[in-house]
Order: structure tokens, then sequence, then C-alpha cells
């Protein structure tokens, strides 16, 4: 099969950030489509994703769907899109001609990394490929939490933030834990574990835009002490924004945090 792949999703997304840097790496194709969010419903979701014009959203008006989970507009989602990607939702990869329909951002990162047949980015063999999974199914809970917390941070409560809280110290702690042993998260060479790791946690660090709406919640920031609570997993945090594969991508979306916490450059 052809090497690369096509992605769409709304613009700017940490989480396609994982397989662009991956593309970066291994130099293998990889096209980004896509808008800002509140322009996403002007736009076909497809497997060919075009922007519409007034007169292409009434030509296929039978492809409007009810917008859930971000978006609460109408999104124009094709028969072959929802085939594919049969829970709708972005960001959504595909195979070069189309035909594979690839969802969740850690799997179209493993898609990337799953092309460089004599690499190490998914592990040197099948058992290595498999304590990567593990990190990143740990990974994805830690994902699936930060994103109901940051949907939800103008309307904070307690239980949300204790569990976010939870998840948040349950993660770091193993991350840093393998740390102490391993110059990267769970080797000594660089995995899919460290892409996936530094594109969701900077996502997560956007909580600190909301730090004063929180404060008068009479709540603080969760990563309020990250450099000195785990101060191995903020060095590597540092160092992962420091390789031109990872700096290239994400432009300055983490130049407020750097501006904000000491020693970061």
């Amino acid at each position: 099969m052809q090497k690369g792949l096509r992605v769409f999703s709304y613009l700017p997304n940490p989480r396609v950030w994982k397989a662009e840097i991956a593309a970066k790496i291994l130099n293998i194709p990889i096209e980004i489509l896509g808008d800002k969010p509140a322009e996403i419903p002007n736009w076909l979701w497809h497997t060919n994703p075009k922007k519409l014009s007034d007169d292409d959203k009434v030509k296929l008006a039978a492809f409007e769907r009810k917008g859930k989970r971000g978006f609460n507009s109408s999104l124009y989602k094709s028969d072959k899109f929802l085939e594919l990607v049969p829970f709708g939702t972005v960001p959504a990869a595909f195979s070069p001609d189309g035909s594979v329909g690839i969802f969740e951002s850690n799997s179209i990162l493993r898609a990337i990394a799953r092309q460089d047949e004599d690499g190490t980015l998914y592990g040197k063999d099948s058992f290595e490929a498999s304590r990567v999974d593990s990190f990143l199914d740990s990974n994805l809970v830690f994902s699936r939490e930060h994103q109901e917390y940051l949907f939800g941070l103008q309307d904070m409560n307690d239980f949300l933030y204790s569990r976010m809280k939870k998840a948040y110290e349950f993660f770091l702690n193993g991350i840093e834990e393998s740390l102490k042993k391993f110059k990267f998260i769970g080797f000594n060479h660089l995995t899919i574990i460290d892409i996936s790791f530094f594109c969701d946690f900077s996502q997560f660090l956007r909580e600190g835009h909301y730090e004063e709406e929180l404060k008068t919640k009479g709540f603080s920031l969760i990563s309020e002490n990250f450099p000195e609570d785990f101060p191995k997993s903020f060095n590597h945090l540092k160092e992962l924004s420091k390789k031109d594969e990872f700096a290239s991508t994400i432009g300055t979306y983490l130049n407020w945090y750097k501006k904000k916490v000491k020693n970061f450059n």
C-alpha cells in the first residue's frame, strides 16, 4: 500500500500533531486538512474533505447531521465518512486511496509509525510495541479525562475538579517513575509514547488560560506545581519542545507557558 495519510480535523489540534510529528521524523507524507473550529461546519466531512459554499450545502442537504460533542451546529458528514469513521468524530484519517478510515489520535499516530518497518519509533520488536501500547492506553485515559475537564472549565465543580486531579497525579506518577530509569518514556530511545505524551500534556496545560475563572470558583490550576512536583516529566516536556520536529509542528502554542514558568527555555 502506498505510504502516507490524509487527516481531517479542526485546527490547530494537538491530537493531530502526534501524527504530524511522527511523519516528520520518518519522512512519511501526511496531508492535514481542516479549519478553525467555528469554520468546521462549513466543511464536508469525507474521505477527501472540502470547504463548502452555500450552494454546495443545498446540494448536499442529505448529508446534514446534527452536531454533537463540541459542535452545536449542523455538520455535513457523507455516508462514506460515517462508514469509515462510525463514531463520526475528528480527527479522522484515511489511507491514501480513501478505502480505510482510522480514528482516535493515538491510532492515527500508530498508523504513521507502522509504515516505518525497520525503525524503532513503535518499538524494536513486538514486545516493545506492546509496551508502547501500554503507555498509549494509559495516555488515552488521561486524555479522555482532561478533555472533559477542559470542556467544563468555565462551569467547574468539585466532582470534576477532583476527578481530574486524581487522573493527573496518577498519570504523571507513572511517567515520572519511568523517566527515573530511561532517557525517554519507557525506553532509552524516542518512541510514539513521547510524542503522545508531549501533545496531550501540552493540550492539558491550556487550563492555564482559565486561571482567573478557576480562582473565582475557589480552584487553583491542577498543573500549578508541575515543574516542582514532577521534575523529570517537566524536563522531558521541555527537551522534546526543543526538537525540530516538535517545535516546527506546534509553533507558538507553548509560548505563553514558557513565559509563565521559569527554566522552561
